[in-house]
């Protein structure tokens, strides 16, 4: 079954809070370990939709399966923040469906360029970015993670 990508609503919040945290579990990320945050959850319409960026849903087999948002860093670049894929729903190709979903979203929106960091203990993510043409830029030890940062240039732009 394919996935249907759609904009958040306010009623998304439970399952996208409950997506995040199932994914995070799954690679060993936890809360006080330096890298997890959740306080954007409760505030997803003032730090992504009203600011000028965007947060999507995927929906598969009647429940939400994948997630992802853009949160403006200025008038050019964006940052791709709450990638997630269920893990009952990976290895289907909506990872990547999510990505190019937000990538055309912020070539739309008039963004040139796109941020965003992963850890190592990420290597479906590490993977899905590579392949999607994303470059790495650097890496930071925190706490007991390596988080890598990554942008891409956006050659498929669109003129508003």
């Amino acid at each position: 079954m394919s996935l249907r990508v759609r904009r958040y609503r306010w009623s998304d919040l439970d399952a996208i809070y409950s997506l995040h945290q199932i994914c995070l579990a799954e690679v060993g990320i936890v809360p006080g370990d330096g890298v997890y945050y959740d306080d954007d959850f409760p505030r997803i319409h003032q730090m992504y939709l009203s600011s000028g960026g965007e947060f999507l849903v995927g929906e598969a087999e009647g429940r939400l399966a994948a997630m992802g948002g853009l949160r403006p860093i200025d008038e050019h670049t964006a940052e791709v923040c709450r990638l997630r894929v269920h893990p009952e729903f990976q290895r289907r190709g909506y990872g990547a469906h999510m990505l190019q979903a937000l990538e055309g979203r912020a070539a739309m929106l008039g963004f040139t360029k796109l941020r965003g960091d992963t850890t190592m203990n990420q290597g479906a993510a590490l993977a899905l970015y590579e392949r999607q043409g994303w470059r790495e830029l650097s890496r930071q030890q925190v706490g007991d993670h390596i988080v890598i940062y990554g942008e891409k240039t956006l050659t498929h732009v669109l003129t508003p």
